[in-house]
């Protein structure tokens, strides 16, 4: 997977700026633990952590493509290209010479071969930086559905960048700080493409290339969703589905390294898995390695709420039971969860508190625990915004709600079982200041104004693909993100077949009708893989990734809460309501508090640890 920095400058020459380029490098260490290089020239200067998954002993970088004595192009790159073989194949074809058998050697040469075209030829998760020392100009690219991060930050003469913001932070030059506009998306439950947080820097936009020159910079797409017309009956959709599905998830099993599945019981983790141990055993290289997270009496003591009808142990265990897998339950209690340097850690790895509390320190333990023993986990993420699984697709307030329907479903306070808001305990004045509503209602017309229709697009069906439309280029821009930061944070690649762009271009352009065939969520997805699956799992209605319920827990935040709001030298202190605070943190208070003391506690430690400074 990797961690990848650099800086261009067109006035400097960067061949003594090596302590800078090796500090920021070092931020990625935890990206790419196995090795580290940096390459420097004149006016490029490449940093790169790896994380060896493909050709271990031969895919060491920066790599460069030299001849006759002079460098023709250079990356660091981040990621894996699933169709690495079929293009060096190709590539071979039409002269080029390998000395490596690694992805990356393949990227270089498909750049050379067709210029910023090449991107178009990647099947992956990509984010890469090449650098063309011939015509001075770099290029900054991330994959089409943005797996992989990758920033950037425009300098008087040329830019910084690095998968993560704690890599361009590292430069001496880039104070941070976050205004007005930034906080706002921060407390806010939206991810707007290219906004990074901080002032002054960007985050390249999915399925877009950066191009920097002496010039200036621009950006341009290569890929975007498009609407097209579906002619495939039922029958043939759902086979085609499949078909889809069983050449992604095989392609994303080839690895050097051991590899595993996140399994939690639910519909999509249990398509993986099960197509998983399928492929494996047609190798001969199975069973399949399965891990779930579970809490210390979370199954015994469930309670069913409006999100979780059920715990996921008994579901997981049903579908490993079933494919046979080597499965092991990674169960956390509330003190893992509390445990201060746990969630340092989560803070340090997001480089912003605006995550999911405890569902982000469970799901950076559970993969701490999973790299003990795997290198490479497949996930289910993405299929409920590719399929259409969250319940408020079929919610019809929410989908005519004139909003992102998860914030008009009150996401932000329920995923973690409750009914309160994140920003409960901020200052009013400030929150008038930040006119949260009006930030989510301008991100929310800019999104619906990218939407692609058909001319039949009228009605419900119009409706739902732009629900569908903004799940996949904003919703699940949040959970792609944690997911990438949690496993990269212990150096873990996870890899996300669902965000195949084949996969997500058909199940797009299908009628929304025939989504929903049998009258439930997921329609084609169930009826391409249920004969896979235990009727029990196949059958199971959509749960989220779980959060504790025990009760500790919310009054371990509480009494955090309360220490922190006698500190008067704590940094968040003044951002926050005191009435609001003093009642949360009163003798005998039972308020729900836990989306809104977890954003606060987060950022009291992000402000502390990082001098981050609020320009307001």
């Amino acid at each position: 997977m990797c961690g990848i920095t650099g800086w261009i400058s067109y006035d400097n020459d960067l061949t003594t700026q090596r302590p800078v380029l090796e500090t920021m490098t070092g931020t990625m260490a935890c990206r790419g633990p196995d090795a580290a290089g940096v390459w420097l020239d004149r006016h490029a200067a490449f940093g790169h952590r790896r994380l060896a998954v493909i050709d271990i002993d031969g895919g060491t970088q920066p790599m460069t493509v030299d001849h006759d004595g002079r460098t023709l192009v250079v990356t660091t790159y981040s990621g894996e290209v699933y169709n690495y073989r079929e293009l060096r194949t190709e590539l071979t074809g039409l002269g080029h010479t390998f000395r490596t058998h690694s992805d990356t050697e393949v990227v270089l040469h498909a750049y050379l071969q067709w210029g910023e075209a090449c991107a178009e030829r990647l099947n992956g998760m990509y984010a890469f930086a090449l650098w063309d020392p011939r015509t001075e100009e770099l290029l900054l690219i991330r994959d089409r559905m943005g797996i992989k991060p990758l920033y950037y930050y425009p300098t008087p003469d040329g830019v910084l960048f690095g998968s993560e913001p704690k890599a361009i932070l590292a430069h001496p030059a880039v104070p941070p700080v976050v205004d007005s506009e930034g906080l706002a998306e921060l407390i806010s439950f939206t991810k707007t493409p290219g906004h990074a947080v901080y002032k002054g820097m960007h985050e390249v936009r999915p399925g877009h290339i950066v191009r920097v020159r002496r010039a200036g910079s621009t950006v341009t797409r290569y890929w975007a969703l498009a609407a097209r017309d579906h002619t495939d009956d039922l029958d043939t959709t759902v086979a085609h589905v499949r078909e889809l599905l069983d050449d992604i998830v095989a392609r994303q099993l080839i690895a050097d390294v051991p590899l595993c599945t996140l399994l939690s019981g639910g519909l999509d983790s249990s398509v993986i898995t099960a197509l998983s141990a399928e492929a494996l055993a047609e190798q001969g290289s199975g069973p399949v390695r399965s891990f779930a997270v579970d809490f210390t009496g979370y199954t015994e003591n469930f309670t069913p709420d409006d999100l979780r009808g059920t715990p996921d142990g008994p579901y997981a265990h049903a579908l490993a039971e079933h494919v046979g897998s080597d499965h092991r339950d990674i169960v956390l209690d509330t003190a893992d969860l509390m445990d201060p340097g746990h969630r340092a850690a989560v803070l340090a790895a997001r480089d912003l508190p605006n995550g999911f509390g405890d569902g982000d320190t469970s799901l950076y333990l559970l993969f701490k625990a999973v790299r003990e023993q795997s290198t490479v986990a497949l996930s289910g993420e993405s299929a409920d915004e590719v399929f259409g699984g969250y319940r408020w697709f079929h919610d019809p307030a929410c989908v005519h709600a004139d909003t992102f329907p998860w914030t008009a479903a009150g996401l932000s306070g329920r995923f973690a079982g409750g009914n309160a808001t994140r920003e409960a305990l901020l200052d009013k004045g400030l929150l008038g200041k930040l006119d949260l509503p009006g930030y989510e209602r301008r991100r929310y017309r800019e999104a619906l104004a990218e939407v692609p229709y058909l001319d039949r697009d009228t009605g419900h069906q119009r409706r739902m693909r732009e629900i569908s439309y903004l799940h996949l280029t904003r919703f699940v821009q949040i959970l792609l993100d944690r997911k990438d930061r949690a496993s990269m944070a212990v150096g873990l690649e996870v890899r996300v077949p669902f965000c195949d762009h084949r996969l997500v271009d058909y199940v797009f352009n299908a009628p929304w009708a025939m989504k929903t065939f049998d009258g439930r969520e997921k329609s084609l997805l169930r009826a391409a893989t249920r004969d896979v699956l235990p009727a029990l799992v196949a059958d199971r209605v959509k749960s989220p990734y779980p959060s504790t319920q025990d009760p500790r827990y919310n009054e371990a935040l509480r009494t955090e809460l309360k220490a922190l709001y006698a500190d008067r030298d704590a940094p968040v202190r003044p951002l926050l309501d005191p009435e609001a605070t003093a009642q949360v943190t009163a003798d005998g208070a039972r308020d729900d508090i836990r989306p809104s003391a977890e954003l606060v506690l987060g950022m009291n430690a992000w402000l502390r640890t990082t001098g981050t400074t609020l320009a307001l």
